[in-house]
């Protein structure tokens, strides 16, 4: 961010602190939550899945996701060349599907 924007986000900040504002809200004095995960992709869609995750919503993406990394661990103990196969073919029907997801979320999200 550039620095002006810093500033100004910066005074915002410290006004809504002197205001009260920023009094009795949850998580007041605790630590940030670890997100290492937030860190892997962009910021406006780590908090708009923090904020589905919060209200109890789960995007597809995320769904997706957390199939996908089942099927890698059952490709990992697949004991025989078919299981094997069976297995990379299920995570790249998953993978494409996960795909699909995001390219529709980007293109609705899209001003």
């Amino acid at each position: 961010m550039s620095d002006w924007l810093n500033r100004l986000a910066e005074r915002q900040m410290l006004k809504a602190l002197a205001e009260g504002k920023l009094a009795h809200l949850s998580g007041e004095g605790k630590p940030l939550p670890e997100r290492p995960g937030d860190a892997f992709c962009d910021p406006g869609d780590a908090l708009g899945f923090r904020i589905m995750a919060e209200a109890g919503v789960v995007p597809e993406e995320i769904l997706l996701k957390k199939q996908i990394a089942g099927a890698k661990a059952r490709y990992q103990s697949a004991q025989d060349e078919a299981d094997r196969k069976a297995q990379m073919a299920e995570i790249a029907r998953l993978e494409l599907k996960c795909a699909i997801a995001a390219e529709a979320r980007r293109a609705f999200l899209k001003p």
